[in-house]
């Protein structure tokens, strides 16, 4: 661990695993055009059945992947945050996050979010180490990534095919013995 000061984060937000009952906003975020485009993936209609069957992937390949609904402290889901394509003999993982609820967005709602997954990949999973890749002119996220502690690693360009075009992916990660642990991380109510 750093000996760098601890953070704290926003009071109102907490982490849960996600629930089949999220499933439903979870579907509408993924079909809104404008928060997928700030996304690595491209856009893709996504119909209730599809959703339906990714849960159930998720629930059956627990052991390998993390996903988490982001909530505010009146129950009220904004966002999910992931570790994906865990490598347990590495400790490395993939994060992703994303902020579906507009009003969720530009209030850091998604900077704690990313700390507290940040400490439960540190401090709960044992990892060594959590990268991410982000649109190169997603300019908020990768902010947001600087000051949570990720650096950046390198550049893959012209990899992800969006609005026509095609863009740079930004490379980040972030190492244990690089990571500011969080005080007081708030963790959510158990899984419904």
């Amino acid at each position: 661990m750093s000996d760098k000061s601890e953070v704290t984060v926003h009071p109102e937000v907490a982490l849960r695993e996600l629930a089949r009952a999220d499933l439903p906003l979870i579907n509408r975020w993924r079909n809104d055009p404008s928060l997928v485009a700030m996304l690595g993936g491209s856009f893709r209609h996504v119909c209730m059945a599809v959703d339906e069957k990714w849960y159930e992937h998720y629930l059956a390949n627990r052991a390998g992947n993390v996903r988490l609904a982001i909530t505010l402290a009146d129950g009220t889901t904004v966002g999910a945050v992931y570790l994906v394509a865990i490598d347990w003999l590495h400790r490395d993982a993939e994060f992703a996050i994303w902020i579906g609820a507009a009003a969720a967005r530009g209030i850091r709602v998604g900077e704690a979010a990313t700390r507290l997954m940040l400490d439960h990949a540190f401090a709960d999973l044992n990892l060594h180490r959590v990268h991410l890749s982000v649109l190169a002119h997603n300019e908020r996220a990768i902010r947001l990534y600087r000051k949570v502690g990720f650096v950046d690693e390198g550049v893959q360009r012209r990899a992800v095919y969006k609005g026509g075009e095609y863009r740079d992916l930004n490379l980040m990660a972030m190492l244990r013995d690089e990571y500011r642990p969080v005080v007081e991380a708030s963790r959510g109510p158990p899984c419904p």
